[in-house]
């Protein structure tokens, strides 16, 4: 290793448990060794920390000052000296060559700020298959490659797996580092960074085994709620377009309703919804109209966001209003 080496990678730990020495392996081990690990003990109970083998000058284990995983990482990025900043878990398992691959992506793409990857989810239980909606995500997650594609899909969910994100540091210091919001750290990250211009893009390969288990802090964390994330989307929605541009909500139902007031919350009032549902066509919600997707052209200018949870909406949605002379990402983005 240099005297400072290129890549700091933080790993917050609390209660490591069995999978920690395997996730610090899979980085002391890496192609690329030119790294630093940087773990943030979170105030852990367990004895996982003190298993692990301290030969390896790489590693360095530091007791957070503060609580919660967004003080930890924030002490673990004061601590790191490295060029670049990458996320790992103590519950993953990165590939050999994930450190090396996204590095050589950073440098044939000096436009891009934030480099995230490919991922395979796999169950924390023996001979369990993951969950069914964390197989969904896989999906749609891997299928975001193109910084234009994440930009596109960025209000949909969060397009980059933490653990497997890496930053220059000027990006993370332009952003401030991670922020204690309501809603999850990383997602609130990728929105500020989208607001603010950086694009975020993954090479091809799959770079990290990522562990879904019971314990998983999107599982036990209310800042992973369906409610939060909705909250998410609305602040910086409002940051984007409050007092530039009209919005109109595909979808009247439960998913559109509460967009509609988390974005009133932040100052951002649809101007209508938009429905396929009989039912619901010509009636009001939320003290708004409900227009039938024949109505469009009514709308004029405004952003239309779609948000409907149900699974192939997506795909109906895009095609109808693609037939219809409207562009994703200019005059309709998908936000469930």
């Amino acid at each position: 290793m240099s005297a400072t080496p290129l890549v700091s990678v933080i790993m917050p730990v609390r209660n490591g448990g069995a999978w920690l020495e395997e996730a610090v392996a899979s980085i002391l081990s890496q192609s690329f060794t030119d790294l630093e690990l940087i773990i943030v003990d979170d105030h852990s109970t367990d004895d996982a920390l003190t298993r692990l083998v301290h030969r390896d000058p790489r590693l360095k284990i530091l007791a957070s000052d503060g609580e919660g995983i967004v003080a930890a990482l924030n002490h673990g990025i004061a601590q790191s000296r490295g060029r670049f900043l990458a996320r790992m878990d103590a519950d993953d398992i990165a590939v050999l060559t994930r450190i090396a691959s996204q590095l050589e992506y950073l440098e044939r793409h000096p436009d891009v700020g934030i480099c995230g990857a490919r991922v395979t989810i796999f169950s924390g239980v023996p001979g369990e298959s993951a969950a069914e909606g964390y197989r969904v995500y896989e999906e749609w997650i891997n299928g975001l490659t193109r910084p234009e594609d994440i930009a596109r899909q960025i209000y949909v969910e969060s397009p980059i797996p933490h653990p497997t994100a890496m930053l220059r540091r000027e990006v993370m210091q332009k952003l401030g580092g991670y922020r204690d919001t309501p809603w999850a750290e990383d997602y609130d990250l990728w929105l500020r960074a989208h607001v603010a211009g950086v694009r975020m893009g993954k090479p091809h390969e799959c770079l990290l085994h990522w562990r879904d288990h019971d314990g998983r802090l999107s599982r036990q964390s209310a800042r992973y709620s369906r409610e939060q994330f909705t909250a998410a989307r609305a602040c910086y929605l409002a940051q984007q377009y409050a007092g530039r541009r009209e919005v109109v909500i595909w979808g009247a139902g439960e998913s559109g309703k509460r967009l509609c007031d988390a974005l009133t919350d932040h100052a951002l009032r649809p101007r209508a919804f938009i429905d396929v549902n009989p039912r619901l066509i010509g009636g009001r919600k939320r003290g708004l109209p409900v227009l039938a997707m024949e109505e469009i052209d009514s709308v004029g200018n405004a952003l239309i966001l779609a948000a409907v949870a149900r699974r192939g909406a997506r795909a109906e949605i895009r095609a109808w209003l693609e037939e219809n002379g409207r562009r994703e990402g200019t005059d309709y983005i998908f936000a469930a």
